[in-house]
């Protein structure tokens, strides 16, 4: 790995007093327009997945739930199954958010959020997700995904955000991670018994979707699915 020079070092440095500027209009920005989207779920995943995957049909499904239960469906704005929830919520004539990121490559906006907010820090788009949630659903995905999910559930056992539910949808996918938390963290004593409680792991979106709302029952009285 080549280091750059010194000089650039200090340039890109001295600008931060002046970074601090954009990074707080980001938040503004974001959080007057999140703020009045009511009541959201936020939905992860990979996005490499294709229209004709089965995953991207569930997540579909999961956004027409999610609009139909009154709640704004939240993604990162991008292809994939991000896509499919948007697409999905936006169908059903519900409120389909995305907070896209300026990435060199991979992710374009998809044309199924009816709110758009473009990003240029990773970590005010993970406070918009994590802040207007009152769930996560995860996808099968990559680091982003599996970044969200590890980030969740330790803000919720570490007591640094009120609990909410967070659903793994796919359980071939996510039986590898569960077991290895369960063999190596538990067992080496790392984490506790109850830290395996934190989630849930379905394949079935009603389920999911279920155990979202039950969750959400003592912030507000959502119907569970009919």
């Amino acid at each position: 790995m080549i280091n750059p020079p010194k000089r650039a070092l200090d340039d890109f440095t001295k600008q931060d007093p002046w970074r601090i500027f954009r990074i707080m209009s980001e938040f503004v920005d974001s959080f007057e327009e999140m703020s009045q989207i009511g009541p959201a779920i936020t939905v992860f995943g990979s996005a490499r997945t294709p229209p004709d995957s089965p995953w991207y049909q569930k997540a579909y499904e999961m956004g027409q739930w999610i609009a139909k239960l009154g709640y704004a469906t939240i993604t990162g704005g991008g292809p994939g199954i991000m896509e499919a929830a948007n697409k999905g919520a936006a169908e059903a004539g519900g409120i389909s958010v995305g907070l896209n990121i300026e990435l060199p490559h991979e992710q374009k906006p998809n044309p199924y959020a009816n709110r758009q907010l473009n990003f240029h820090y990773f970590f005010v788009r993970k406070v918009c997700f994590v802040k207007y949630a009152s769930g996560f659903v995860l996808f099968p995905g990559g680091y982003g995904t599996l970044d969200e999910f590890t980030e969740a559930i330790t803000l919720i056992q570490t007591d640094r955000i009120e609990r909410f539910p967070v659903v793994l949808v796919g359980r071939d996918y996510w039986s590898g991670l569960t077991d290895w938390m369960q063999k190596r963290m538990l067992a080496d004593k790392l984490i506790s018994p109850q830290d395996l409680t934190l989630f849930h792991v379905t394949d079935d979106v009603r389920e999911a979707i279920e155990i979202i709302a039950a969750g959400d029952l003592k912030r507000r009285n959502v119907p569970s699915p009919p």
